[in-house]
């Protein structure tokens, strides 16, 4: 970034807290209670679980906050789940350990405006999103890939925590021996959903080993636990080839019209229009755009969908975390746009530090307008 670019940004600051400083709001008699926010946090032990996609944070000091959190929680879920006789011992020397809320409560470290400053850290993030170009405006573009390189950062810890777990040798790497199946996996039978478990893990390790050495690096496993993300042409078609599995309820080893309709159509049309409601589109609607696309897929004609033949739509079946960066992009900045011109001003970001900021504020608090704590 330029320098003429640096003092723009700077004279921009400190006219914006010139002028917070003279609001109404922060007059003697005026002023809210010092409320104590709460950091919510999205961890579930078990990260196989399907569940909602998780919130992308924000900002990376609040993630890492947050990862030291989950990973606290993580090493104790850890120890009851995979050594449950250890849960009432203490390892030597335990006691003299601190812990992370001795040395800074997640909460305290908030509420704490000379630590935690939420305009000071939207002043400080701001250029280092405005840079495709660097204009004094955050593009919807910019906000995607500024969430897509924290959410990015989130996966790989994830994942980095779940290789301890499995590289039972600490190599660096997870074999195929070494791999335990997800408890989903585990508390199954082998008929549930259309899976044979034996198949699934074998077929699934294989095809997220690229060099074929029977070993997972860390780049591979991060794929085996996130195949939506990966660019491994062998792991996309694994994905279409489950996907198969799951819908082809006749058992031919192919999709049908039928099993498409009702099984993958919706998954295809929520990704292409995110506001699509299918309780107010009637089945006989739906039919004749469903049959279109099927016919578009179904290249030889033959009235039934292969695993190469899902290959087009199978980014859709599985949405990638790009697909989640610019939703929430989308989301923030239908929020935050007080103009809306499509894009962001550091002034409209610091009016509206609710939507980047949504998981340290109280979910209780109504107040939304003003939040003179953070000033």
């Amino acid at each position: 970034m330029g320098k003429g670019s640096v003092i723009i940004y700077i004279t921009i600051a400190v006219l914006l807290l010139l002028l917070i400083s003279q609001s109404p709001s922060n007059k003697a008699g005026k002023r809210h209670g010092h409320r104590r926010l709460k950091l919510r946090s999205n961890f579930t032990f078990d990260q196989h679980i399907h569940h909602e996609h998780e919130r992308i944070p924000f900002d990376p000091l609040v993630a890492k906050i947050e990862r030291h959190r989950e990973d606290k929680e993580w090493e104790k879920q850890y120890i009851d789940t995979h050594h449950p006789e250890l849960h009432h011992e203490h390892a030597p020397g335990e006691e003299s350990q601190p812990e992370w809320e001795d040395f800074m409560d997640a909460e305290d470290y908030l509420n704490d405006e000379d630590k935690f400053n939420v305009t000071d850290r939207l002043v400080l993030l701001f250029p280092k999103i405005d840079v495709d170009p660097s204009d004094g405006f955050v593009s919807e573009h910019e906000l995607t890939e500024w969430n897509l390189e924290q959410s990015r950062k989130e996966v790989l810890h994830r994942t980095e925590r779940e290789m301890e777990v499995h590289d039972k040798n600490h190599d660096g790497f997870v074999s195929f021996s070494e791999y335990e199946p997800p408890s989903w996996v585990r508390n199954s039978d082998n008929s549930s959903f259309g899976y044979d478990m034996g198949w699934w893990k074998e077929d699934h390790f294989n095809a997220s080993d690229v060099d074929g050495d029977g070993l997972l690096n860390i780049t591979e496993f991060n794929d085996f636990l996130h195949p939506a993300d990966t660019s491994n042409p062998n792991l996309l078609n694994w994905l279409c080839k489950e996907e198969i599995r799951e819908r082809d309820s006749d058992k031919d080893g192919k999709v049908n019209f039928k099993e498409f309709f009702h099984g993958l159509f919706d998954l295809v049309r929520n990704y292409d229009e995110e506001s699509h409601d299918s309780s107010h589109h009637s089945e006989d609607s739906q039919e004749s755009p469903a049959k279109k696309l099927f016919t578009e897929l179904d290249k030889d004609g033959d009235g039934y969908l292969s695993d190469a033949e899902l290959l087009p739509i199978i980014g859709k079946l599985h949405p990638s975390e790009r697909y989640y960066a610019k939703q929430q992009a989308d989301y923030i900045i239908q929020q935050a746009d007080a103009d809306k011109d499509g894009g962001l001003t550091l002034k409209e970001m610091i009016d509206s530090p609710y939507v980047f900021y949504s998981a340290i504020f109280n979910e209780d608090d109504e107040d939304y307008e003003y939040h003179d704590e953070f000033r």
